[in-house]
């Protein structure tokens, strides 16, 4: 973050200043016995201000000297509780609700402090333009194929994983300084009015709408509402910006007469890789950039070709799964409209990596055995496309769909269960565990579908599903894991592919 004292900090965020915080005298400090608190003792002493001059975070173990802490509540642990550990590891300042002896600005609400901030400092960096996307799949990985074309183009910011709720996506923006040219967001919403409140922190210069599909539905009631929420991006956007929408989704489509600005329009979620040319049918509708003649390899990673202007250039992608090429035809429609040349964009989505774990992370294990981790999070769209790439990759040999409940869909939830195990023998998949009570009807369906129950079986909890497959894996198995990321099964993936839990 760019420097700010603790008199603007409080401004910004409409706070109040601790003693402590209101301290200007340098020198020698006194401590209580129960707060390490800064004593004036020198009053000839310079008298600088208090200022943050770090990194702004919400986990005292990520402190550095100069840091903000920001101490926000949560289910298990109060921040509060923590800011003995934050300014011993060298926090200048901290955001708290309560009273305290160290130096702090005191707010009604540390999250929605913490917003208003990150909208103070962007309005302080006029050059910096806002790239913000959302939709029901695939915003984490066209995030990440975004940042990987324009990053060479000028100093930009995306963050890892999926920063995009009211506590990702500021901090995100409160990383960026006076070199920042590029923030790229991923911005979420469980409800109605979610983006707008992320848009009036960080409006876009340039938006982008993937899809609507059924993620969060049992939070929204209908696939309409979802469509509401996701068009709030579009009406947050900045006058004179740019909207970038996908075509092939009508709702989104639609979204072109709520722009402020222009309106470009990509052709991607309902294609069919499997059909020869199914893109290019859209571009007479109006399509700026679309793709055509997709093919898959049998590692599972898309070619297609890409057009835009009359121009068309190959891209092979290495990003495991049949869906992406509509992430990378998003991702390409950004890179254009910042005016990258349309073969650049090709090599760079050609070198383009999986930069956030858990999506479509494909590990050879030094026992033979492959381990796809998709499960960061599940809803029906992404759960057929996964099921289609496991038997791609897995042709030839033994494969398993490991998975887990799709959390908030509401009344949809039995049939979108029942719709996975469906699909899983129509795919032709030999093994299926399904893990958790709430999973149970993946198996259900599978075994109305002609699965055998020694083939497809339930299991009901991590612990269990752990214990079987090391029991059963061999070399040549391909392991596909998937489901919500509030199950937890991530943490199975991460250690199926030989990875540790971050403390």
């Amino acid at each position: 973050m760019i420097a700010c004292t603790a008199a603007e900090i409080a401004a910004a965020v409409g706070g109040e200043l601790t003693p402590a915080a209101q301290i200007k005298a340098a020198g020698p400090t006194a401590t209580s016995p129960n707060d390490a608190v800064p004593t004036a003792t020198s009053p000839k002493a310079p008298a600088p201000e208090i200022t943050v001059t770090g990194s702004v975070v919400v986990d005292s173990r990520l402190v550095e000297p100069g840091s903000l802490f920001v101490a926000l509540p949560g289910e298990h642990h109060d921040g509060h509780e923590f800011l003995a550990d934050a300014f011993n590891a060298g926090a200048a300042l901290a955001l708290v609700t309560k009273p305290t002896n160290y130096p702090a600005v005191i707010v009604s609400d540390t999250q929605y402090a913490l917003g208003r901030l990150a909208r103070h400092v962007l309005r302080l960096l006029p050059k910096t333009r806002v790239i913000a996307l959302t939709g029901s799949a695939g915003k984490t990985t066209t995030k990440d194929l975004i940042s990987q074309i324009i990053s060479p183009l000028a100093p930009t910011i995306a963050p890892l994983g999926s920063f995009n709720n009211e506590i990702g996506l500021p901090l995100t923006v409160l990383r960026a300084d006076a070199d920042t040219r590029f923030l790229v967001l991923e911005m979420g919403a469980a409800g109605i009015g979610h983006l707008d409140y992320l848009t009036e922190i960080a409006p876009p210069d340039i938006s982008l709408v993937l899809g609507v599909g059924q993620a969060h539905l049992g939070e929204f009631g209908s696939v309409e509402h979802i469509a509401q929420a996701k068009a709030e991006l579009v009406t947050g956007t900045k006058p004179g910006g740019t909207a970038i929408l996908n075509a092939d989704d009508p709702r989104v489509a639609a979204m072109a007469h709520q722009a402020h600005g222009r309106a470009v329009r990509f052709f991607g979620q309902g294609a069919d890789y499997r059909g020869a040319d199914s893109c290019q049918t859209s571009n007479d509708a109006g399509v700026d950039v679309h793709c055509s003649n997709i093919t898959l390899s049998d590692a599972g990673a898309a070619s297609f070709d890409l057009s835009h202007g009359g121009e068309t250039v190959r891209v092979a992608l290495q990003l495991i799964g049949g869906h992406q090429y509509v992430n990378a035809t998003a991702a390409a429609a950004v890179g254009i409209e910042l005016g990258i040349s349309l073969p650049t964009i090709a090599e760079r989505l050609n070198a383009a990596q999986a930069l956030s774990g858990g999506r479509m992370a494909v590990t050879d294990r030094f026992d033979g055995v492959t381990i796809i981790h998709d499960a960061y999070n599940a809803n029906p769209e992404s759960m057929a496309s996964a099921l289609e790439t496991l038997a791609r990759i897995g042709q030839g040999r033994r494969t398993w769909a490991v998975l887990g409940e799709m959390r908030e869909l509401g009344p949809a939830a039995t049939q979108a269960h029942e719709r996975v195990g469906s699909l899983a023998v129509q795919n032709k998949i030999d093994r299926l565990l399904a893990v958790g009570q709430e999973a149970a009807g993946i198996r259900s369906a599978g075994l109305r579908e002609g699965a055998r129950e020694e083939d497809y079986r339930f299991v009901p909890d991590i612990a269990a599903a752990r214990r079987l497959l090391d029991a059963e894996l061999k070399a040549g198995d391909v392991v596909l894991l998937k489901a919500s990321n509030g199950t937890g099964l991530w943490r199975l993936g991460d250690e199926l592919a030989g990875k540790r839990e971050e403390n």
